[in-house]
């Protein structure tokens, strides 16, 4: 059996499903799942985590994903830092018709479709522009909407500004017991994130030895435990410091035993250090007050 099959249908008088959620971040479950519709995921704004096929993430000042069918992915607003506001769109291939994509005009977006199997993010002047065309879809008629899909379909497929998230190989399978082993490995993690890593404790969780456990999560997640670990800690610390936390407090409380470590893992994984991304805060937080 795989992965939780989720069924979604389209809106009403639509060929397609707009969604427009705008909720916070800590209600979001790890919801592994999969379903026969493409989707495009653009995230407003924030940091959270991004896991489509094996490949585990996560993404900065929002996000633009397209996910191909029967993809594995999970909800982009678990682990989110902020409040959690998303766009999305689900359609099957054939939502316009059965050959529709088959038109020579269509050749650049049915490639398009074919690269989405891997999970397509897309960054730059790119995420920009389709996300503030995405931003104004809900207020176009359907006609509008879809039309303005179409083009959007066009501008993803000649750019340039994309990165495959998974290749061929590394794709994963995920079927019933994986997905429960899985969620109870997240869990772990979640509650024990702030003490050190006990590799035999998060094994003997997932019923293998740790030798095993090692290699499994290594194929299944495409990181090692530790990484994983890591990550986990350094978004938890984002938090935090968002708080105006001290950076030692945090350091800490997020489960590492000294702040010179932190601070290489946390610019090893957010491209700057503790003290750059405090600041970052800091000058955010006045800018929102002024505007008030």
């Amino acid at each position: 059996m795989k992965t939780p099959f989720e069924k979604i249908q389209p809106d009403e008088g639509s060929s397609f499903r707009l969604l427009h959620l705008k909720i916070s971040s800590n209600i979001f479950p790890w919801n592994y799942h999969y379903h026969p519709e493409y989707e495009m995921v653009f995230v407003h704004y924030g940091t959270g985590r991004r896991h489509v096929g094996n490949h585990l993430s996560y993404y900065e000042d929002g996000d633009l994903v397209l996910i191909g069918a029967n993809l594995p992915h999970a909800g982009f607003g678990y682990d989110a830092l902020d409040e959690h506001e998303e766009t999305v769109i689900q359609f099957k291939e054939d939502f316009l018709g059965e050959n529709f994509f088959d038109k020579p005009e269509m050749a650049a977006i049915k490639t398009l479709f074919e690269r989405s199997q891997h999970g397509i993010h897309f960054f730059g002047q790119t995420k920009k522009m389709v996300g503030n065309r995405l931003k104004k879809m809900p207020q176009l008629s359907h006609f509008g909407r879809m039309i303005e899909l179409l083009s959007i379909f066009q501008m993803l497929a000649n750019s340039e500004e994309y990165v495959l998230l998974n290749v061929a190989d590394t794709r994963y399978d995920f079927n019933q017991k994986d997905q429960a082993r899985i969620k109870r490995i997240y869990e772990y993690v979640e509650q024990s994130y702030h003490i050190p890593i006990n590799i035999k404790e998060v094994a003997d969780i997932a019923h293998l030895t740790v030798p095993s456990f090692c290699n499994y999560f290594k194929k299944v997640m495409n990181m090692t435990y530790t990484d994983f670990v890591n990550e986990y800690r350094i978004n938890q610390a984002c938090k935090l410091l968002m708080l105006e936390k001290s950076i030692t407090d945090v350091c800490f409380d997020c489960g590492f035993s000294n702040v010179s470590y932190f601070s290489k893992v946390f610019k090893q994984i957010k491209g700057k250090s503790p003290m750059q991304f405090k600041n970052l805060v800091l000058r955010r937080n006045d800018s929102v007050l002024r505007k008030k």
